[in-house]
């Protein structure tokens, strides 16, 4: 973390959306709080590299175009560094910029976060715990209110579950109830019993 011991303005502004965690805090209170014309850079440093889960208009219906909140302390996995900006985009375009696991793409309402708006990222397949490397072929896109739950030892979906549930995905909602239903019905509740 550069700066962080000195005050630079990284420090300066976490310590600023600590300060007012859960109140909405706009452009200009960020501008004048990290003192310097690079201030919006510095807040994307604090989401992507250090995690703080700050949120915009592109996350949250209610926020306006200038205003960012910070709800919670938790922080989110990150990007791993050894990821290339050519790299990323590069997965995102193969990808057809959608989640990989819920087909979802930016700008979207997040199926499984209600009122927020979708965000990729890049995800290792294999973890690098487990000996995955940030080689093209083990990464994808996906949303970040997927990748926030996944842990260490989530297996990778085959293609063709990924494929069908982007299909799914993208039905209204009365058919994904009723896909769901079937599956419920058929496979049980996850217990081990039907229904």
């Amino acid at each position: 973390m550069a700066n962080s011991s000195m005050g630079g303005a990284r420090a300066k502004l976490r310590k600023y959306f600590r300060e007012n965690l859960g109140n909405v805090v706009t452009s200009d209170d960020l501008r004048k709080e990290a003192g310097i014309s690079e201030w919006a850079r510095r807040v994307r440093e604090l989401r992507d590299e250090e995690g703080m889960q700050i949120l915009t208009h592109h996350d949250r219906d209610g926020l306006k175009p200038n205003e960012y909140l910070l709800e919670t302390l938790a922080l989110k996995p990150v990007i791993a560094r050894g990821i290339s900006p050519k790299l990323r985009r590069q997965i995102l375009e193969r990808n057809g910029f959608t989640c990989q696991a819920c087909g979802a793409a930016p700008g979207d309402d997040a199926p499984c976060e209600p009122g927020k708006k979708v965000r990729l990222q890049i995800d290792h397949i294999l973890p690098i715990s487990q000996g995955g490397t940030d080689d093209e072929h083990n990464l994808r896109a996906v949303c970040v209110y997927y990748n926030k739950d996944k842990t260490n030892i989530l297996k990778p979906a085959s293609g063709q579950s990924i494929s069908a549930l982007a299909m799914i995905r993208k039905l209204p909602r009365n058919v994904q109830i009723e896909v769901y239903e079937h599956l419920r019905k058929k496979f049980g509740d996850g217990s081990g019993r039907r229904k």
